[in-house]
């Protein structure tokens, strides 16, 4: 059961394949791998600039907290000045706190800016990718164009083509049906002369014996006309006719006696 199955399931890949790859075309296919290619570029400039802007915001932070950090020099000054060192002290210790997440940001806004450059080259890299496929995309484009037009002209000149093939084949049934129509006119006049079957224009009671004699009496009268036209020639176009037979007319008494 799981070998039909199997097969089944193979069949149903192989005719899948054979009707997506007859309705593929490649054109459409490299337009759409090529706006997948920009969107890809896309995405990764938004992501230089995200890093960019998260970068900016450390610097930012850094900023402030390098004011504080001063702010807090000056306080603890003023405190030691006034005689309160409980509160220059304290000044003191919130100023060494900010430093510490100064020196934090500083690694955070270095990383930042490492991975901003690499983006950076990666997405002048995608765009020189990009636009060398985009050339080579429309290369292949006119090429394919052109051959797709080739082919189609030479299908329709040897008429190997769909639409052509349908033409052949039409004309070739049309010119096959007139053929066998035209040796079937000629087998029936062949047998409607051998008197095998009968002619159905012509009148009823007509059969063979009447044919033939219809045959012989326009034999007849075929002759007849012919001796009548004869008689109507002159004497002098008769006369070499009769030499010409040999008749020898009989001497008179004068050349008998001589």
């Amino acid at each position: 059961m799981s070998s039909i199955t199997h097969r089944i399931a193979t069949l149903f890949r192989v005719k899948a394949n054979k009707a997506l790859d007859k309705a593929e075309d490649p054109r459409e296919v490299l337009d759409y791998s090529y706006e997948q290619q920009r969107e890809m570029l896309q995405r990764v400039r938004r992501g230089v600039a995200d890093v960019a802007t998260s970068r900016k915001r450390v610097e930012l932070q850094v900023s402030q907290l390098r004011q504080s950090t001063g702010k807090l020099q000056g306080q603890a000054e003023q405190a030691l000045a006034v005689g309160r060192e409980d509160l220059a002290r304290e000044a003191l210790t919130r100023r060494t706190a900010v430093e510490g997440q100064i020196t934090d940001l500083e690694g955070q806004q270095a990383s930042l800016k490492e991975q901003e450059e690499k983006l950076t080259l990666a997405a002048q890299r995608l765009e020189a990718k990009v636009d060398a496929f985009r050339t080579r995309k429309e290369t292949i484009k006119a090429s394919y164009t052109a051959a797709e037009a080739q082919t189609r002209i030479t299908e329709a000149v040897t008429g190997i083509g769909e639409e052509m093939g349908d033409v052949g084949l039409a004309m070739q049934r049309a010119q096959d049906k007139t053929e066998q129509l035209q040796a079937r006119a000629g087998a029936l006049d062949e047998l409607i002369a051998s008197g095998a079957l009968d002619d159905a224009t012509l009148p009823a009671g007509r059969d063979d014996i009447q044919a033939e004699l219809e045959r012989v009496t326009a034999g007849s009268d075929v002759e007849l006309e012919l001796a009548r036209m004869k008689a109507q020639l002159p004497a002098s176009a008769a006369a070499p006719a009769v030499e010409g037979g040999g008749t020898k007319q009989a001497p008179s008494d004068g050349e008998a006696t001589s």
